[in-house]
């Protein structure tokens, strides 16, 4: 496979100073799958030509690692058309990198540049353009035994028992001058720490709370009197297992527990892991604020306002807020899929050893369930209630009401088994072999596959029996079945549900 790697990911990978963890990670698995890493003419000029000499020379002198393309492909049809829009260099590079790919010459392209991939999605070749992150997903997706990260653990930690000289805090000592001094001073305040079975460092949160006396003189333009969750420091490496959306879930548990008005957060913009951060908050309802000015420099100032409101057509800004006014729907899943994909739901009968969250699918917000359900009446902003079917004894006391979601698409009329499978592969509980079964299980009833938000779990759960005491279920429900607003409220009512999450 030849893989075109475009100018950044280059320039990051030959820095004296690491300011992108993943491209290590990254090129480990370039090389372990013996794909071709390409660089376009354009680029090689480019970094030939960068400020820092010390970029120019590495590569110069690791060019031989790298396959420089030996002719550029004439500017295809779809391509054509596209140029007329270009108006930055920036624009003209990604354009020509994307030429080589419509073009067939190369397979894929890996790049940070959202300007890009866009190009990529309007012009149909999103599935081959991939992000850092985009990429370890896949690769570890359909190589796990080849992966760095067998196991790994979230866990809580005071800072003191956190070793702050580790490699892992090395960009954070070269961005922000006195990080050291800053993190001891923390030493009796609680921070989420995620490491691998190696004992390595791969991801850090620090949240702070702030009340309505905090001074925000330093902040341009002030933020107003509220409480507010902040996030002090949030790092994560990049390795496929969709950690950042597991300590986004850290963020907004606390943020709700605490009842904050807004979540902001204070970042630098000058690494592709600090962009990387704030594309990822913008997905989720961050917006720009202001600026802060440092003695590391002026930081980007995003906050999110957290007061109860919901967004139907993008449940991720209001994430996790739900309409009580959206229809609702009861679901089966069984239970040796439950707890895999919905890990936070685990159980007293399973173990929660079991379901370290390890993979991609257990770590991330944003899931994905398939069916073959007869109802496929699903839009975005519905709600889910995930129904774990029977486990060791009669269905009538060991099924159970467990978790809610909200929908975020549907996918009905997939065209073939390789759209089924990258539509499914980052955050189903399946393999590529198993997608595959399930596809192709009855060629005349195809799946489809519903992309939702996993929000909350119940403090109680309702079996069968209590569910059908309340008047919700006289039976298990096969596929996705209605409730109606009644029932919505007997469940929520009988589970102990947390009211706030349900706006009226």
């Amino acid at each position: 496979m030849r893989v075109l790697l475009d100018t950044n990911i280059i320039i990051h990978r030959e820095a004296t100073t690491v300011v992108n963890s993943s491209i290590g990670v990254l090129f480990r698995w370039l090389d372990r799958l013996k794909h071709e890493k390409c660089v376009h003419p354009i680029s090689a000029e480019e970094i030939k030509r960068h400020q820092d000499p010390r970029v120019a020379a590495s590569f110069e002198k690791k060019l031989q690692s790298y396959s420089v393309l030996k002719t550029v492909a004439p500017d295809q049809p779809k391509i054509a058309s596209l140029r007329k829009l270009d108006v930055t260099a920036n624009d003209i590079a990604d354009t020509t990198l994307l030429n080589e790919l419509v073009a067939g010459r190369i397979d894929a392209i890996i790049t940070e540049d959202r300007g890009l991939h866009k190009k990529a999605l309007g012009l149909g070749f999103s599935t081959s353009v991939f992000s850092i992150d985009s990429f370890l997903e896949k690769a570890t997706a359909e190589n796990p035994e080849l992966a760095d990260y067998k196991v790994l653990s979230v866990r809580k930690s005071l800072m003191g028992k956190i070793q702050v000289t580790d490699s892992f805090f090395d960009s954070f000592r070269s961005e922000y001058p006195g990080f050291d001094k800053w993190f001891n001073r923390k030493a009796d305040e609680t921070a989420y720490i995620c490491t691998a079975e190696t004992g390595e460092i791969i991801a850090f949160l620090y949240l702070k709370k702030e009340g309505s006396d905090e001074n925000y003189s330093d902040i341009t333009p002030a933020l107003k009197a509220a409480t507010r969750i902040k996030i002090g420091t949030m790092k994560v490496a990049a390795n496929g297992n969709k950690l950042g959306e597991r300590f986004l879930k850290i963020v907004f548990d606390n943020a709700m527990l605490n009842n904050a008005d807004e979540i902001y957060v204070t970042a630098l913009r000058n690494t592709e892991d600090q962009i990387r951060l704030l594309n990822l908050l913008e997905d989720w309802g961050f917006n720009r604020h202001g600026t802060k000015t440092t003695s590391a420099g002026t930081e980007e100032v995003y906050v999110r306002d957290f007061s109860p409101q919901v967004s139907i057509q993008q449940p991720k800004k209001t994430y996790p807020f739900l309409s009580a006014k959206a229809r609702k729907f009861i679901v089966p899943i069984y239970p040796e899929y439950h707890t895999e994909l919905l890990p936070d739901s685990v159980l007293r009968t399973e173990s929660p050893e079991d379901f370290v969250e390890s993979r991609p699918n257990r770590n991330a917000i944003a899931k994905v369930y398939i069916s073959r359900s007869i109802n496929r009446d699903l839009r975005s902003g519905d709600l889910i209630v995930f129904y774990r079917t029977k486990y060791g004894g009669p269905a009538f006391y060991t099924s159970v009401a467990t978790t809610i979601a909200v929908v975020e698409n549907v996918h009905i009329d997939i065209s073939s088994l390789a759209d089924f499978q990258r539509i499914c592969r980052k955050r189903s509980v399946f393999s590529d072999v198993e997608l595959a079964r399930h596809w192709n299980y009855d060629s005349r009833n195809r799946p489809f596959v519903v992309d939702f938000l996993y929000v909350y779990t119940f403090p109680k759960r309702m079996n069968l029996k209590a569910l059908s005491e309340a008047g919700i279920l006289t039976e298990a429900p096969r596929g996705f079945e209605s409730l109606s607003d009644e029932q919505f409220r007997r469940l929520c009512e009988g589970s102990d549900a947390n009211k706030r999450y349900i706006i009226d």
